[in-house]
């Protein structure tokens, strides 16, 4: 088997949502611990608050992935301009679109404010999107 990683780049994958304080951090987390060193992984927001939601932070350690040293990020042209793949939660039209890329919207509740119980159903739904991800991406 020949080892094509030295020609082959790796994708990049931008997560955006609203605030990047809880949706996308989550994402961005878990391709991270999941996809290791094989895929580009970037978070923004269009609106970015001061800090990661609490909850977040506090559910994902249950899965063992270390949020708390992330901070939220402001969208920029040229993040979307970089990615090969867009995944949009609850930003609208925030996003640039360029020809080319891969976009999916995923339809994902809003944790802030929520109690980490309902969190956690959330943590839940952006693992199981995460692992289709790396799936089509033929990172795994």
């Amino acid at each position: 088997m020949t080892d094509t990683s030295a020609t082959t780049p790796k994708p990049a994958v931008l997560f955006v949502c609203v605030h990047n304080a809880g949706r996308s951090q989550m994402a961005a987390g878990y391709l991270r611990a999941l996809a290791g060193d094989r895929v580009d992984v970037f978070s923004a927001g269009s609106e970015p608050g001061d800090q990661v939601n609490p909850a977040a932070v506090a559910v994902m350690n249950e899965e063992g992935i270390d949020l708390a040293g992330a901070v939220p990020q402001i969208l920029t042209t040229d993040a979307v301009r970089q990615a090969d793949v867009v995944i949009t939660m609850g930003c609208g039209d925030a996003c640039p679109i360029f020809p080319g890329k891969r976009y999916e919207d995923w339809e994902l509740t809003d944790p802030a404010g929520l109690p980490v119980e309902q969190v956690r159903l959330v943590r839940d739904d952006i693992k199981g999107r995460v692992r289709a991800l790396i799936e089509s991406l033929n990172a795994e």
